[in-house]
Parts: structure tokens; C-alpha cells; sequence
């Protein structure tokens, strides 16, 4: 039976549970187009990954040739704030096509390759047997604020250069962006305050290692400055990406991970009793089921250079698009039993990090806090016990973010 989609993406429904809301969309209608938001919404897995590999129909650069306003629409008097926010948003590398883009991604693509991602395994195993020690003591932790955020911010921070006493602060200022993705009329002021914030903290810093390279990604995006590929107010607002996306992402996947183990007591047993006889080894399988049954991201935004046919549509030139890995990833035609958490899941083309030129820079990283997050918590705990069944998420149309996941510890 078909039902009338809602197409309020920001309501409780798509928020609680976007598999089913998305999933809707994807069985009745999969190339969407949204009344309430005036855009095209894309669920179905063909059609994402055809879309991220034709680049040069759909393109990134929406901050700097969008200028229509935001959806859903803020406060008149915000729209000040909008500009700037647009504007900073816009020297994002992500949010450049080719050739910009590729020249501004080389200049990081060294610093994030899998081999130099290895060699922070060590530190990230070390970090992990601090925190869960220090939950032991407790007998009990929230794993969203205990462990999940925690973590990736160590280590990003580490990457940074950062003092190790400023990572709550940086996260403070860092959730100040998450604004972006939710639908408050009003989101535009504490996204604004953090965007400043932020650039007051880093500027000093690069300038710093303009004149001072040392071993982090701030010295390498300030080498690109040099190089005459980025200008100096990109090398700060490209530095602040790195910090949100190199740790924001990874809190989800360990914690919305962490969560379906918990619902899936059958899978926890498995990856515990484990006896490394697969290949891939079954926890690098485990973590990305993991990224492809509830994923850190929900979806990603286009706006299309041409008009293009899709599905029977016609997308025109300028339309707004968003893709929804949430939709893609539990796509019956491309993965069987999409809607099961299945830990030898293999092989597993999810898009958890999206696909074609525009695949997540770190991958590779979020992969390996994934791994060392979830085997820690196996080899240490015969039950992880939820201490809720009331489960909120952050109300964002771009990341899949719980609020809080309190457990027990056996």
C-alpha cells in the first residue's frame, strides 16, 4: 500500500529512525522531489553511486553558487549571519569541483594515506585502555561523552598539534558547528559564534607554523599556502573541516556501532569468540557493517549542472540534490537482508563514506579507531548493558548522532 510521503525530513519520525523514513521514499518514489524543501532526494544505492562518480553533472561548490536561502529557512534578521557562514563554508576544499578541488585534496593526501594512518594504531590502542580503565572504576559509563567523543578528539588534536588541554574547549566550539546540519530557526548564531571562535583560535597557530613546520596537518595545509594552492583564510577554515570531520564521524560510528552490538547480542558473541580464521579478520568485517547498517553520515548535498534524467525525472540545471547514504545503505537490490546487522557481511560496498573523488579523505582513520574501539570493548566485556531504552538523536539532516549512550559494565 503506498502512503503519502512526508516530507519533512527534520520530523521525529526521520530523525528516530531515517532506515524506515528513507526507506519509504526509496521503495515509493526513489528519485524524490521534496515540496516542503524544493529539492530532489535520492535513496536508492544505483543511483547514489552513479551520481558520485559523474562529478562534473552534480556539483560541490553549493556554498558558493547556491544563493537561494536555507532550508528550512531561519530568521530574517539571521540572514547577515548566512552570508558569512556561506562564505566560510565555501573555501571548504569538499565544497570545490575540479580541477580546484584535486589540487587542494593532493596537498592532504599524503598525511591521510593508509600507511601513515598505521602508524597512529599504537597511540589509538593506548588512548582506548586509559578510557575503559577509567571506566572500570566506575562500573558504568556513557558511551557517547566517556568513550566515543573522547577518543577521535584525542587523537585529532594530536594530529592538530593541539595542547592536550584544549580538547574540550576545541570540541565545544566544534559542536557550535554541527548547527549546520539541523533545522533550529535559529542555528545560525551559535554556528556563526563557533565559525569566529574557531578561526581566533587556529589563526595564531598557523601563523605559527608558517614560519615553524612541524609533524601535523596545519603544517601541511600551511606548506599548501606556500605552494600558492591554498590562500590563507582557506588554510584556517580547511584546518577547522579536518578538526570537525576527523573526529565527528568517528564518534558516531563507534557509538551508533556500539549500539547495534547491544541489540544484537547474537553478533556480539561472535565478534568475542572470534578466532581470526577469516579474510578480511572478522573485525575489520564488523566495523564496516557497522558503517554501512547505521552509518555516521546520513546524507550529502549537490546541486545539479546540467539537467539530468534520473529514474524517469527530469533534474533541472541549478535544482538542489541530496543523496541519503541512510537509503543507499539499506538498498534491498544491492545488499540481501539489508535490514539485518550481519558481522561476516562480505564483501560490503557500502557508501558510509561516500564514493568517487569526493570519498572520505579519512577513511583509513575512522576505520582504525573503529577496529582497536570495537575490539577493545569485546576482549574486555562479556555484556555491554544498556541502561536506556529511550534512544535520542541530534535533530540533523547530515549526521546520525545520539545524544547519550549510557551502559553498565559486567
Amino acid at each position: 500500500m503506498v502512503t503519502a510521503i512526508n516530507d519533512d525530513m527534520f520530523s521525529g519520525a526521520a530523525i528516530d529512525d531515517p532506515y524506515a523514513y528513507y526507506g519509504q521514499i526509496r521503495s515509493e518514489d526513489p528519485v524524490h522531489w521534496n515540496e516542503k524543501y524544493n529539492l530532489w532526494v535520492l535513496t536508492r544505492y544505483e543511483d547514489v553511486v552513479w551520481c558520485t562518480r559523474h562529478n562534473e553533472l552534480f556539483s560541490s561548490a553549493v556554498f558558493k553558487n547556491d544563493h537561494r536561502d536555507p532550508y528550512p529557512q531561519i530568521d530574517e534578521s539571521d540572514m547577515g549571519l548566512y552570508d558569512d557562514v556561506r562564505k566560510f563554508f565555501a573555501s571548504w576544499f569538499i565544497q570545490h569541483d575540479r580541477p580546484v578541488h584535486m589540487d587542494m585534496r593532493r596537498v592532504l593526501h599524503g598525511y591521510f594515506t593508509p600507511k601513515a594512518m598505521e602508524q597512529w594504531r599504537p597511540m589509538v590502542k593506548s588512548v582506548i585502555k586509559d578510557l575503559l580503565d577509567e571506566a572500570d572504576e566506575q562500573g558504568e559509563m556513557d558511551i557517547m561523552r566517556d568513550f566515543a567523543t573522547p577518543l577521535p578528539l584525542f587523537v585529532i588534536a594530536q594530529m592538530m598539534g593541539m595542547p592536550y588541554e584544549d580538547r574540550k574547549f576545541i570540541r565545544v566550539l566544534a559542536e557550535k558547528l554541527l548547527f549546520i546540519g539541523r533545522g533550529d530557526i535559529g542555528r545560525m548564531k551559535p554556528l556563526h559564534d563557533g565559525i569566529y571562535e574557531l578561526i581566533d583560535y587556529l589563526s595564531p597557530v598557523v601563523e605559527e607554523r608558517i614560519k615553524h613546520p612541524e609533524d601535523d596537518f596545519i603544517s601541511v595545509l600551511a606548506d599548501g599556502e606556500r605552494r600558492g594552492i591554498y590562500t590563507r583564510e582557506q588554510v584556517v577554515s580547511n584546518a577547522i573541516l579536518l578538526l570537525l570531520a576527523g573526529h565527528e564521524t568517528t564518534i558516531n560510528l563507534i557509538c551508533n556501532g556500539s549500539l547495534a552490538f547491544m541489540q544484537h547480542p547474537d553478533q556480539w558473541r561472535l565478534l568475542k569468540e572470534d578466532q581470526g580464521d577469516v579474510v578480511p579478520p572478522l573485525i575489520n568485517r564488523a566495523t564496516e557493517e557497522c558503517l554501512r547498517f547505521d552509518p555516521p553520515v546520513k546524507s550529502i548535498q549537490r546541486i545539479a549542472v546540467e539537467d539530468v534524467e534520473l529514474g524517469g525525472k527530469l533534474i533541472r540545471k541549478n535544482d538542489r540534490v541530496r543523496w541519503f547514504i541512510s537509503g543507499a545503505n539499506r538498498d534491498p537490490e544491492q545488499f540481501e537482508n539489508p535490514n539485518t546487522f550481519d558481522i561476516n557481511r562480505w564483501p560490503n560496498a557500502h557508501v558510509g563514506f561516500g564514493s568517487g573523488i569526493h570519498h572520505c579523505l579519512g577513511a583509513t582513520l575512522a576505520r582504525l579507531e573503529g577496529q582497536e574501539a570495537f575490539k577493545a570493548l569485546a576482549e574486555r566485556y562479556d555484556t555491554l548493558n544498556l541502561k536506556t531504552k529511550q534512544f535520542d538523536y541530534q535533530p540533523s539532516i547530515t549526521f546520525r548522532s545520539l545524544k547519550a549512550l549510557p551502559v553498565s559494565l559486567n
